[in-house]
């Protein structure tokens, strides 16, 4: 049976029908909707693939449209927008049934030498000291809950909270929109240094709008939102690979209006800034928690700590 690790592989490894279209497959599993963080690794394999991948990505921006659809194939159409001296600028479509759900646009740009500096890395314990989510989880609850163990099974990465878990309100008081987690791929993701970046895309989008909450609610127990990603940018700024430890360092600068921002920075284990992230979500108090009645029409799909997706309806 193939570990999670060779699925992420699999999954990030596209159908190519045209010369810039792709098809991706969407794992038929018990979820809501598609997790955004696939759709956003699929659709950068899809745009790396008309490169001559002598360019690595330096950037990408994207919206989230619509929710996807569990178990149904999306279509990936690339749009060649420039291929310069320097830089190659792809356009990406992922359609799902005749429909849009998803648009992201990546820039690639030629290696050359500049200035070198950066902000240092906060000093937080090592990855081994720490314990993985599902351990963390156990100790709290005696036993994974089925669709805890269920994720457990499927989960790609290792992930490791710098701070323990909080559960009750109680512990909730005096905290900052702030998180960071450890992560690594549970097995090897090969050599190409595209399927990391993918990889790492798709990590990414696990948890990064937990930091908005966490001033608010137990980050598990308890959900009063229904939270979906709305949009999401990424910058690539050194090599890296997704299968060897790196710290995700997460912050929410500002909710209000129905949405909350936040900021991540990926850093390696020597201390140097891989990748910085920035995503804003929808947050629209469930029916149980206001008391009223009806469903939220927000739709997004479910990470490893959150969701994420788009809105049916804004």
């Amino acid at each position: 049976m193939t570990n999670p690790a060779e699925r992420l592989v699999d999954l990030l490894d596209l159908e190519r029908i045209e010369e810039n279209i792709f098809r991706g497959l969407s794992p038929d599993e018990s979820l809501q909707r598609v997790f955004g963080g696939q759709v956003a690794g699929q659709a950068l394999v899809a745009a790396g693939r008309t490169t001559d991948g002598q360019r690595p990505v330096h950037s990408l921006h994207a919206y989230f449209l619509r929710p996807g659809r569990p178990g149904v194939p999306i279509v990936y159409q690339v749009e060649r927008v420039r291929d310069g001296r320097s830089f190659t600028t792809r356009r990406v479509i992922a359609v799902q049934q005749g429909r849009t759900i998803f648009n992201l646009t990546a820039s690639f740009h030629r290696p050359e030498p500049g200035i070198e500096q950066q902000l240092p890395m906060p000093d937080v314990p090592e990855p081994e000291s720490l314990p993985n989510l599902a351990d963390e989880i156990r100790a709290h609850l005696g036993a994974l809950p089925e669709a805890l163990a269920r994720m457990e099974r499927r989960q790609p990465f290792d992930i490791r909270y710098v701070e323990r878990l909080r559960w009750t309100d109680e512990e909730l008081t005096g905290a900052e929109p702030r998180s960071a987690v450890w992560m690594r791929a549970v097995g090897p993701l090969g050599d190409d240094p595209l399927v990391h970046t993918c990889a790492l895309t798709y990590a990414s989008d696990m948890m990064l709008l937990d930091a908005v909450r966490v001033p608010v609610e137990p980050l598990w127990g308890r959900r009063g939102f229904d939270m979906a990603s709305l949009d999401h940018a990424m910058w690539f700024h050194r090599p890296f690979r997704t299968d060897e430890w790196f710290l995700y360092d997460q912050e929410s600068p500002v909710a209000t209006g129905g949405r909350g921002l936040a900021r991540g920075r990926i850093y390696n284990r020597e201390g140097k800034l891989l990748v910085s992230v920035v995503q804003e979500g929808l947050f629209r108090p469930l029916a149980s928690a206001t008391g009223t009645t009806g469903a939220t029409e927000a739709t997004g799909s479910e990470g490893a700590a959150g969701d994420s997706g788009a809105t049916e309806s804004r």
